[in-house]
């Protein structure tokens, strides 16, 4: 017995009457992850706003989170972290900073160079929104039981590793 069809499932079967010819299998998979990823990216969205921060604001303080006490990094370590543009994250400081979100410090290992760190209001922000994103999500994958949700993650890993090399 077929489970519950869903819209991927009407559209290939469309599909696939009007192209026989052609494998619709890939779409059934990968319609699916992109319907998920806007779910994603709205409980995200939702998350961040709850705890009054922009989802780049987000990338920059969990960066800075995940590193640890004294929650700081170079502005380089946080360019890889982040993928953005020199000037980009030299712009996202700066307004970090004018929010009193992360503040600069000079590297007391180069005198030249500047470490950002995570002002308390910053963690608090991200501590917050990282709450509300794992519940958010938790939601999501209800439907699944917690072998179904490991499995998922380690087909989804298969197929991202060569994306992130």
């Amino acid at each position: 017995m077929r489970p519950e069809a869903d819209e991927v499932d009407r559209i290939v079967e469309a599909w696939g009457s009007q192209r026989p010819d052609l494998d619709f299998s890939p779409l059934g998979v990968l319609s699916r992850v992109d319907r998920l990823s806007r779910h994603l990216d709205r409980a995200r969205r939702d998350a961040f706003r709850r705890s009054e921060l922009e989802p780049w604001e987000w990338d920059v303080l969990s960066a800075l989170r995940r590193a640890g006490e004294p929650f700081q990094l170079s502005p380089k370590q946080l360019l890889q972290q982040t993928l953005v543009s020199s000037g980009t994250m030299t712009n996202r400081i700066d307004r970090l900073v004018g929010r009193r979100l992360v503040r600069r410090e000079a590297d007391p290992g180069d005198g030249r160079s500047v470490l950002v760190t995570m002002t308390d209001e910053g963690r608090t922000r991200v501590d917050a929104a990282i709450t509300r994103l794992v519940d958010a999500e938790a939601l999501i994958l209800d439907a699944l039981s917690r072998a179904e949700s490991e499995r998922l993650a380690a087909l989804l890993r298969k197929l991202s590793v060569g994306f992130d090399a």
